[in-house]
């Protein structure tokens, strides 16, 4: 069904030949002055209207005024012979998209028309993903979730889900995730959705603490227990008792400090450094992790027993390149937070940006988007971003980049290391492929599921879910030693 356009001018020839000019590609109607406009806009709605601003009776502008106070809202331009600065400004700060010299130039006109009816797609999808976006928080906030939590794809709702599961119960909790994919949020997640959600949440960045202070942090020290200690100091163990301790980056603390959580795992209390008394505390631990810990322990870097401790249940953070339909609510959701933070208006997206933006798959996942949204409410000041405006990262063709560090990194593509080595043809689906690096994996480790899990780069807890997932492959490579 053709748009529709409304022309209002007391102008028989002009409004005759801007109908004939645009009949073509609209269904066009037409009005000799403002009374006639206002009964048609009751009875139809139009996607386009387009008025002379003097004419006999009520000028154009109160024809804009109609028109924006329209449900459907079309796009409203002005047209004059009389124009000047200040009535193009009044008619744009009552709601005209733009504000066109007689005699019209056509081919303007049909520019601008076009550009006004994609900009309205636009606010009316921005308008959508607000409606959602709001319910969403609601839904999320009603069932203990972080209101930062923005999504509704099947993996974030999956992780949901799982995380109401086990937030009840006093399981310590492993978080594994890609760098950005907001480990802390579902941690604090897990803390409000507890029986201890009255109690403290503690949060530590265990990478940021150099090692020769971590261990005093976490579990405090004794007056006297090392040169500096000139008064007892309470850890954050204690800090965390009737609440919840939530260690991040837990594959970068040492040895002596794994051997000292491992301790508390077991017996429930910890020792101030300086001191030989158990502290019994009553602490949930949650940790997180970026890093494949059993690839770690494998290498001797972490230990073992302490992974299995650790990773009772253990629940893997989607990438956001796996809940691409989350991107444009996450878009919405930081322009307008950052817009309010710095009194600045929001930006908007062209469809084509969107699509960019949807599309590019986010290596730094949502701290990236955050740090991006940031960037385009501060540097654009409003208006709208379309795909020139955008790096060219967001635009150029995916290239994986090589790893930068022996140690194990947790990605949900891991396996496509053995992409090259699959046979050739038709492209596969995601699950066909990840099937065939399985048996490939398998084939090559001659059963061996250790070996299949390290050459697919995954941990072998997850190399079982895939089995479980696919017994058919279970079936052909049984267990071997």
């Amino acid at each position: 069904m053709p748009q529709t356009v409304l022309i209002v001018d007391d102008e028989k020839h002009t409004r005759e030949g801007l109908a004939a000019a645009l009949e073509g590609d609209y269904e066009v109607f037409m009005a000799r002055d403002a009374e006639e406009a206002f009964r048609l806009m009751d009875a139809e709605k139009f996607d386009v209207v387009l008025t002379d601003l003097r004419m006999a009776g009520k000028s154009g502008l109160s024809v804009i005024d109609k028109a924006i106070a329209q449900p459907n809202k079309p796009v409203a331009i002005m047209m004059t012979a009389y124009g000047n600065v200040e009535t193009a400004v009044e008619a744009m700060r009552r709601g005209a998209y733009d504000f066109l010299p007689k005699p019209v130039n056509l081919e303007k006109l049909e520019l601008v028309i076009k550009r006004g009816l994609k900009s309205r797609v636009v606010e009316a999808e921005a308008a959508d993903l607000r409606v959602k976006n709001e319910a969403l928080k609601v839904k999320l906030e009603k069932a203990g979730a972080s209101p930062e939590i923005i999504g509704h794809s099947e993996a974030l709702d999956r992780v949901v889900r799982q995380v109401g599961q086990v937030a009840p119960t006093k399981a310590t909790v492993l978080l594994q995730g890609e760098t950005g994919t907001g480990k802390e949020l579902f941690a604090r997640m897990l803390h409000r959705r507890s029986t201890r959600a009255e109690g403290p949440f503690i949060p530590v960045h265990c990478a940021a603490i150099p090692a020769n202070l971590l261990e005093s942090e976490l579990f405090g020290h004794e007056k006297g227990a090392f040169t500096d200690a000139r008064e007892r100091r309470v850890g954050r163990f204690e800090a965390a008792h009737g609440g919840t301790l939530f260690l991040d980056e837990i594959g970068e603390i040492d040895a002596a400090t794994q051997v000292k959580l491992l301790r508390f795992l077991e017996t429930r209390a910890i020792e101030r450094l300086g001191s030989h008394k158990p502290v019994q505390l009553d602490v949930r631990l949650v940790c997180a992790t970026n890093r494949d810990l059993l690839a770690l322990s494998r290498e001797g870097r972490f230990r073992e027993d302490l992974y299995y401790r650790l990773g009772v249940v253990t629940l893997l953070l989607p990438p956001l390149r796996e809940r691409t339909e989350d991107i444009p609510l996450l878009l919405h959701h930081y322009v307008k937070r950052f817009a309010e933070e710095n009194g600045l208006p929001p930006v908007g997206f062209t469809l084509g940006a969107m699509k960019a933006l949807r599309d590019y798959r986010w290596p730094g996942n949502i701290r990236e988007l955050r740090n991006f949204c940031e960037n385009a409410v501060v540097m654009h000041r409003g208006g709208e971003i379309s795909e020139r405006d955008l790096d060219a990262r967001f635009t150029a063709p995916f290239t994986p980049s090589p790893p930068v560090s022996s140690a194990p990194r947790l990605t949900s593509e891991s396996a496509t290391a053995f992409a090259p080595r699959v046979g050739e043809g038709a492209p596969l689906s995601r699950e066909e492929n990840e099937k065939r690096l399985l048996t490939r994996a398998l084939t090559e480790a001659k059963g061996n599921r250790t070996k299949a899990a390290a050459l697919m780069g995954i941990s072998r807890r997850t190399l079982h879910r895939k089995l479980l997932r696919w017994p058919e492959i279970d079936a052909v490579y049984p267990e071997a030693p």
